[in-house]
């Protein structure tokens, strides 16, 4: 069975991503990680993630995919020990020394090797495999190329990225990040250390006429030449499969609860029903960059990059999650601002998704549990009861 696995910048994003169906979840912790400005996970943290998924009979993954340097191994040498003693399912890293270290210190990890080592070939991945149980394929594969890496290690595990943000450089390994960032001197944000600070995404003014080279267009803005569309292969998960793939993968760590919620539920509800147009639509009404089906299809650079402008748009706001369930209704969370007479969509996985709720009454709780009747959620995360005979679930999501 195809894996599907969904990012979790923290432990609200895990249990939302379980929740909706996800069958493995992958994370950082507070260091070694490529995400460095998401909340992450602590050791204690870590521990309570590992007892979440293991309740729930589902698999968790470590990132360790930071490109290292000397002074990293003192201190990595204790944490993938924590790691091993926790029992992760697995670790993903990108550095070939990380990965002998991991193997002489930490030898029942089980690897999985980082996008960020940019297999891109069927040897390559035959050398990976003396060491690691899975790959993470470059995003810059097509599909025809992942069948026949597929084909000559027939025994490796294969995992593909299929939804979220793409980088434009090789995999993610970015130098614009860290080159635009140097001030008199000092190196401040480190892509490939986890601090990108997505210069790929900025606007750009060409100065001067091209001679003998590229002319790049612009329009008062400035032109957006480096930023990528967003990646979904929702419709193409079959193809992908049929070419041998063990695992979809979804980004987004630094991304919001209800984005992890929203683009779970699309691909497990597309996983295990087939796809329907309106999961596709479901999606589009989230925050992107517009979407691309990446290089999977040999499209041209062109049909891959967004050169109007960086800023994602989306037509969904997240107003509130729900946290329990009573006889007589739910409390929600409040994300953001409703009015009573409202009228909210449910993200669930049970049979109740994209049902609305009318907001005829609503309860301000407080601490005594003591309720107020209000015609304003305006408090930030507020708690609320909800009078509704709708069977919602505790982690539901309501957007409007």
């Amino acid at each position: 069975m195809t894996e599907l696995l969904a990012p979790a910048g923290d432990l609200f994003k895990l249990k939302t991503a379980i929740h909706f169906g996800a069958d493995a979840v992958y994370l950082a912790g507070k260091q070694f990680g490529l995400r460095a400005f998401c909340a992450n996970f602590d050791n204690e943290d870590l521990k309570q993630a590992v007892d979440y998924v293991r309740l729930h009979n589902k698999k968790i993954y470590v990132t360790i995919n930071i490109f290292a340097q000397n002074s990293d191994f003192d201190e990595l040498k204790e944490y993938i020990k924590y790691l091993e003693q926790l029992r992760v399912d697995a670790v993903i890293v990108s550095d070939p020394g990380v990965v002998h270290f991991i193997k002489a210190h930490a030898p029942d990890l089980s690897i999985h090797l980082s996008t960020q080592a940019n297999t891109t070939n069927k040897y390559s991945a035959q050398f990976w495999a003396q060491y690691v149980d899975r790959i993470i394929l470059a995003r810059e594969l097509s599909i025809d190329e992942i069948r026949e890496i597929k084909e000559f290690n027939s025994n490796l595990e294969l995992e593909c990225f299929v939804h979220g943000a793409m980088c434009i450089s090789y995999s993610g390994r970015c130098l614009l990040s860290d080159f635009m960032s140097h001030q008199k001197g000092k190196l401040f944000r480190q892509g490939n250390r986890g601090e990108c600070v997505q210069a790929c995404r900025w606007s750009y003014e060409f100065r001067g006429e091209a001679e003998n080279g590229y002319i790049i267009e612009e329009d008062e803005r400035g032109s957006y030449i480096l930023n990528s569309k967003d990646l979904m292969m929702i419709q193409h998960l079959d193809k992908l499969k049929d070419a041998g793939v063990s695992s979809f993968k979804i980004e987004g760590r630094a991304k919001s609860q209800f984005y992890v919620g929203a683009v779970v539920n699309a691909y497990r509800r597309a996983m295990d029903k087939g796809i329907k147009s309106e999961l596709i639509e479901s999606l589009k009404l989230l925050s992107n960059r517009e979407y691309t089906t990446g290089f999977y299809f040999n499209e041209r650079q062109s049909q891959t990059q967004n050169y109007v402008s960086s800023r994602a748009v989306g037509n969904a706001d997240f107003m509130a999650v729900v946290i329990d369930k009573l006889k007589d209704g739910i409390i929600v969370e409040q994300r953001n601002r409703f009015k009573k007479g409202d009228i909210l969509k449910i993200i669930s996985p049970s049979n109740i998704n994209n049902k609305e709720i009318n907001i005829d009454k609503m309860f301000a709780q407080n601490k005594k549990l003591e309720r107020q009747e209000i015609d304003d959620a305006k408090n930030v995360q507020e708690k609320i009861f909800i009078p509704t005979e709708l069977d919602i679930l505790v982690g539901d999501l309501f957007y409007r």
